[in-house]
């Protein structure tokens, strides 16, 4: 491994072209900066310079380690600065949600990108598994999900609550048990999870998500509600996922006796001091998710 402190008085020399200079600028004695040479030579196995008197030429390998050099220190300079420096408005920022918490933030990250330039957003839509793992793994600064986090080395808190919403085609203005029934389930990956907590509140004849008839099926958040336009079943989705829906006027959204809201948790690294660039970005989440549907 090589010494970077020799490595530098090495590169000084060769920019100064003189020892004395070299020990001025560096605040060293001349044997000081003498014995780093040599020291550099003895580590590397080669000779890095030839003395001439008081000057001195470089060799060829001297040429290389010079050149390679300046490259080392001139990255190591950049790093140094990069870790002092914590811009809010600049830098990478990697989430990642539950579907439908990411069709209401994402258009706001992207305006917020489009505001302040330096930013790179990295935005995924996974579910809560995923979402741990990759914060667990640093392959994510920030994550959303709808339950505490499982894993010991996260931590999480509330930031907001969604609603959950039975959704139908226009067609059905009024809803009951036996009707529910005869137009059957439009599922999805979390269907079971969001029609038990909806339904069981709601209906008492509701004991378990099989006595629903399964109508169809979608995996994406932005495509579950096009069966339901269409009168091909309902569904329960929370509200933001209903609210990105782009043919409002085809659906309808029941209001229930007894509303259900579902937890957003945001999950992050226990020990971990978030960056200014990402406190930024989690002030722009909770104006986003308290705002009023």
């Amino acid at each position: 491994m090589i010494n970077l402190t020799w490595l530098h008085t090495f590169c000084t020399l060769i920019e100064t072209g003189h020892f004395t200079r070299t020990a001025d600028k560096l605040v060293m004695t001349q044997p000081g900066v003498s014995q780093h040479v040599q020291k550099l030579e003895q580590s590397l196995g080669c000779s890095l310079i030839q003395r001439e008197g008081k000057g001195f030429h470089l060799t060829e390998a001297g040429e290389k380690v010079y050149r390679q050099g300046l490259i080392s220190i001139s990255q190591l300079k950049e790093m140094e600065e990069s870790l002092k420096t914590d811009d809010p408005y600049r830098g990478r920022c990697r989430i990642a949600t539950p579907g439908s918490v990411g069709l209401k933030l994402f258009p706001a990250l992207l305006e917020w990108q489009k505001q302040h330039t330096g930013l790179q957003v990295d935005f995924s839509f996974a579910p809560n598994n995923s979402i741990e793992q990759g914060l667990e793994d640093r392959k994510l600064d920030i994550g959303l999900i709808t339950r505490r986090v499982k894993k010991p080395g996260l931590t999480c808190r509330p930031m907001a609550a969604e609603h959950l919403c039975l959704v139908t085609s226009v067609d059905v203005p009024k809803i009951d048990w036996p009707t529910l029934l005869e137009l059957g389930y439009i599922n999805h990956p979390d269907g079971e999870h969001h029609a038990t907590l909806l339904l069981g509140a709601n209906y008492p004849e509701f004991i378990k998500f099989d006595q629903l008839p399964l109508r169809g099926f979608s995996n994406q958040i932005a495509m579950i509600l096009e069966p339901v336009s269409r009168g091909l079943g309902f569904t329960v989705l929370p509200a933001h996922a209903v609210a990105a829906f782009p043919h409002q006027h085809l659906i309808y959204n029941h209001r229930l006796n007894v509303p259900v809201s579902e937890t957003i948790y945001l999950a992050q690294q226990k020990w971990d001091a978030l960056p200014k660039r990402m406190n930024k970005v989690i002030e722009l989440i909770t104006h986003e998710l308290t705002q009023s549907i």
